[in-house]
C-alpha cells in the first residue's frame, strides 16, 4: 500500500509560480510512474503530467505544455510539480498519483494504482 502527501499549494496572482510536492511512503518509490491531475469545481478530474519510474520520460497535458515542469527525486520518495505562468484557469484542486509501471511515458496515465488526497491551488486575477 502507497501513501502519497501532497503540499506546496496556495493563492498566487496570475503569472505566479508555485510547486507542488508529494512525499510517498509504503511501497518501493522507483517502481512507480507518477503523475499530476486537477480537479476544478464542476468539473472532472483532469489529467496535467506524468513521468517515468526513473525520470527519463514525461508527458504534458497541452493546457500545461510550457509552464509546468514534472521531476521526481527517487531517493527522496518525491514527485514534484513546478508551475510557473500560473493563470486563474489552473485552480483547482492538484492530485498526486501513482502507477505500478516501468514502461516509457508517451501518454497521459489512463490508469492509477493510487492517489493523493489532493492540495489546492488557487490563481486569482
Amino acid at each position: 500500500q502507497v501513501q502519497l502527501v501532497e503540499s506546496g499549494g496556495g493563492l498566487v496572482q496570475a503569472g505566479g509560480s508555485l510547486r507542488l510536492s508529494c512525499a510517498a511512503s509504503g511501497g518501493t518509490f522507483s517502481n512507480y510512474a507518477l503523475g499530476w491531475f486537477r480537479q476544478a469545481p464542476g468539473k472532472d478530474r483532469e489529467f496535467v503530467a506524468a513521468i517515468s519510474w526513473i525520470g527519463r520520460s514525461t508527458y504534458y497535458a497541452d493546457s500545461v505544455k510550457g509552464r509546468f515542469t514534472i521531476s521526481r527525486d527517487n531517493g527522496k520518495n518525491t514527485v514534484y510539480l513546478q508551475m510557473n505562468g500560473l493563470k486563474p484557469e489552473d485552480t483547482a484542486v492538484y492530485y498526486c498519483a501513482a502507477r505500478q509501471t516501468k514502461v516509457t511515458i508517451v501518454r497521459p496515465l489512463d490508469k492509477v494504482d493510487y492517489w493523493g488526497q489532493g492540495t489546492q491551488v488557487t490563481v486569482s486575477s
